[in-house]
Parts: structure tokens; C-alpha cells; sequence
């Protein structure tokens, strides 16, 4: 009883360490020091595809990808998913169709040498917004919106101790879905002291400044859902988090249940090969 009392003593205290190092981040980024970023640290969001048999919720793959179709896809572009496997969201042969029906891509050249635009078929790739990399940095103040094909894993904050070492048991593997969502919830006003640069907006859980170009992309009923699920940013964010882990990782359900399958057959393997040691050596002298 007294380790338990010691060791949610240790955790108290270390939540409370984070929760002043943020405090402190902030007072010196606010007195011109140099702070490390993210100033605040994304907090954990319940996903539904966490932990070792975690899986993704269709409704909110479905829900992401009508807020990327409808609000990120203005900016960011998504070149490595094809619309094929939108049917992993639980959409049908029919339905992918027809969504990729809705985008044009540019295709050729033609007979006559020319490069020309069609409706996309499934097969194809998510079209860009922009023609090429230049263009979408002009456009953008200089610097083209990362695309967000693999976003989820190639954004997210590392996780100190003791949190790293309770992730080597839980599989912990969310910090992209969680730096999204808290960067999609966690614009504000840059508190008293704190100067940013003219066209940029205060956001303490970015990963590189205390500030980005991009303005606030979501806000309350901005996108209508018809399955009633509350339209708000925070669920907008969750949404969008979620389909563009799926987009990194379209086959982590297979890959979850795969490794449990072995870690089944290992401890199986283990006990057979334990049984057939106390069988071999049991009437051996030592």
C-alpha cells in the first residue's frame, strides 16, 4: 500500500513538474527568452484505435474526410491516398466512384502532345490544390502547406519520462492524432508580454514557433454532419485527427491484429517448448 502511495505521489509530482515547465515556457517566451516548443503539450485524446486491439470508427473516418474534402483540401494536398481506398471507411464500389467523380486531375499528354483535365476514377491519387510547390508557397506567404498524406505520424511532441516508459506497455502511438487535434483546438489570443509576427496567430501547442501563418481552419457549425453528431471544433478536430491517421495508416486494424496473433503464438510456443524441456531432462541427472 505504501508503494502504491509513493508511486501516485511520484506521478502527481511530475504532472505538476510539466504543468510549471509550461508556466515557465511561457513567462520566458513572454520576458524574450528562449523557450522550447510546443510551449503546452498536446493533452491525450481518447481514439477509439489506441492500444493493442483498438480500432478505427468509420463514422468518424467518414466524418474527417467531409471536413478535409470541405475545408483542408483548399490548402493541403493529399498526393499519396488514392480514392480506392476510401472503401476501408466503409464506403462501396459505387459510392467511391462517385466521390472520385467529383475532383478532375489532370492527365496526357494526348495525341496532339497537350496535357488535359478529366473527372478522376478510383484508381487515381487526391488531386492538389495547387500545380506545383512554388505556386502553393506563393500563395501562402512564402511557405506551401505541408501535405497530409502522413501528417499523423510525422507530426507529434516526444513524451518524457515517466510517460515513455508507461507507452512501451499501452502502445502508445496517438501523438500525431493528439498534437492535431490540440494545434486545431488550441488557437488564441498570445498572452500579456508575448509579440507576434504581423500575419501570424498564437498557438502554444505548435510545434516550431509560438506562432503560424495558418489562421484558425475550424470553428462551431462551420460543417454540417448528418448523422447529428455535435458540430463543434472540438469534434471537427477529433474527426479530421482520426481520418488523417487512417490516411498514414490505412491498415492498422491488420497490422493490430496481426501482432496479437503472435504475441498468442510466441506464449503458446513458450509453453510447448518449456513442456518439452521438463519432459527431455526429467529423468537426466545434473
Amino acid at each position: 500500500m505504501k508503494m502504491l502511495v509513493k508511486g501516485f505521489l511520484s506521478l502527481a509530482l511530475v504532472a505538476g513538474l510539466a504543468s510549471g515547465a509550461a508556466a515557465a515556457e511561457e513567462a520566458a517566451h513572454a520576458e524574450g527568452g528562449t523557450p522550447h516548443y510546443p510551449i503546452h503539450h498536446p493533452q491525450p485524446v481518447d481514439w477509439s484505435f489506441a492500444g493493442p486491439f483498438g480500432h478505427y470508427d468509420k463514422g468518424q473516418l467518414q466524418r474527417g474526410l467531409k471536413i478535409y474534402t470541405e475545408v483542408c483540401s483548399a490548402c493541403h494536398s493529399m498526393k499519396l491516398v488514392s480514392f480506392r481506398t476510401l472503401e476501408g471507411l466503409g464506403y462501396s464500389d459505387a459510392q467511391v466512384k462517385a466521390f472520385a467523380a467529383t475532383h478532375e486531375v489532370q492527365d496526357g499528354p494526348n495525341d496532339a502532345g497537350e496535357m488535359f483535365t478529366r473527372k478522376a476514377v478510383p484508381s487515381d491519387h487526391f488531386p492538389s490544390p495547387f500545380p506545383n510547390d512554388q505556386a502553393a508557397a506563393a500563395a501562402n506567404g512564402g511557405a506551401a502547406p505541408p501535405d497530409m498524406s502522413l501528417l499523423a505520424k510525422a507530426r507529434g511532441v516526444t513524451r518524457g519520462f515517466p510517460q515513455f516508459i508507461f507507452d512501451i506497455f499501452t502502445q502508445y502511438q496517438e501523438g500525431g492524432p493528439d498534437y492535431i487535434h490540440a494545434l486545431l483546438t488550441g488557437y488564441q489570443e498570445p498572452p500579456a508580454g508575448v509579440e507576434v509576427a504581423p500575419g501570424t496567430h498564437y498557438n502554444p501547442y505548435f510545434i516550431a514557433a509560438p506562432a503560424l501563418a495558418m489562421a484558425p481552419p475550424l470553428s462551431d457549425g462551420q460543417v454540417t454532419y448528418d448523422d447529428g453528431t455535435p458540430q463543434t471544433l472540438d469534434q471537427y478536430s477529433k474527426d479530421v485527427a482520426a481520418f488523417l491517421m487512417w490516411a498514414a495508416e490505412p491498415h492498422l486494424e491488420e497490422r493490430k491484429r496481426t501482432g496479437f496473433m503472435v504475441m498468442v503464438f510466441l506464449a503458446i510456443f513458450s509453453i510447448l517448448i518449456y513442456l518439452t524441456k521438463k519432459s527431455v531432462y526429467a529423468r537426466k541427472e545434473h
